[in-house]
């Protein structure tokens, strides 16, 4: 990793028992070519990628996707494909099976126009995979209830949705991401939506722990130079979070003085 994107590292995101230093998470859909998405994940220095089960090839061909990705990474393999819980837990305890680990991400759709997740199912998988050992990550539409349900099941984190999912229309369901920030005690991932570096920004000024890109990065003209990109902005987000933002006024507030210059 190069220093110009070398995170900070006084300030690490724990997740599953791990240390990461960037914040920023990688899906690895969609781009044109691996070399293409290995370059991405260089450049942006994530330490964290998704990848869906489906698209992992576990007889280690040439073209196997897993070698594209840089040593040292941690797997994060996502349900991708699964209608309800029964199919992610079952996708889950293949993807151990096959050697890829215990980190899960779940992600249940069963809605074929909006994409977006099915909540109670989730949970139903949540519940049943952390009692199996996994590092459950849920992926759902932000709901306080459902949150607290998943924080007491024992979910890593929670990830909830900025927009629909490849969308790049950025921060939709703000206000309710903002309230699971407030109110629950593990990390918060915006996840899906995410269109542009200044959105994950404003994601990490928020008070979110970290954001996870695909579509925009993996459609990029530059999908290197755009995960570079999208790295530097939650490191600056982050930042400006920790450093306490001013808060909004409603009219000027001169930064020097206007009076005793020189008229007095």
């Amino acid at each position: 990793m190069s220093p110009d994107t070398r995170p900070m590292t006084q300030d690490p995101l724990t997740l599953g028992g791990k240390t990461f230093a960037s914040r920023f998470l990688l899906g690895t859909g969609k781009f044109k070519d691996k070399a293409t998405l290995q370059a991405a994940i260089t450049a942006s220095g994530a330490e964290i990628v998704t990848v869906a089960l489906r698209r992992i090839d576990v007889e280690r061909h040439e073209e196997n996707i897993l070698s594209y990705i840089p040593e040292g990474v941690t797997l994060l393999t996502n349900t991708s494909g699964a209608r309800n819980a029964d199919e992610a837990v079952r996708l889950a305890r293949l993807a151990k099976a096959s050697g890829q680990g215990h980190w899960i991400k779940i992600e249940v759709i069963n809605d074929s126009k909006y994409l977006l997740p099915d909540n109670e199912e989730t949970i139903k998988a949540t519940e049943l995979l952390v009692k199996e050992g996994f590092v459950v990550l849920p992926y759902v539409t932000p709901d306080l209830y459902v949150a607290r349900r998943l924080v007491d099941a024992g979910a890593a984190a929670v990830m909830p949705l900025g927009s629909f999912i490849g969308s790049n229309q950025g921060l939709k369901t703000r206000e309710f991401i903002q309230v699971l920030i407030d109110e629950i005690d593990v990390p918060v991932i915006v996840d899906a939506g995410i269109g542009a570096p200044s959105q994950a920004c404003e994601a990490m000024e928020m008070g979110a722990d970290a954001v996870l890109v695909n579509t925009a990065v993996a459609i990029a003209d530059d999908p290197a130079l755009l995960a570079r990109a999208f790295a530097r902005a939650v490191e600056a987000g982050r930042a400006g979070y920790l450093s306490g933002l001013p808060t909004k006024k409603i009219q000027g507030d001169a930064s020097s003085p206007l009076t005793g210059f020189l008229y007095e």
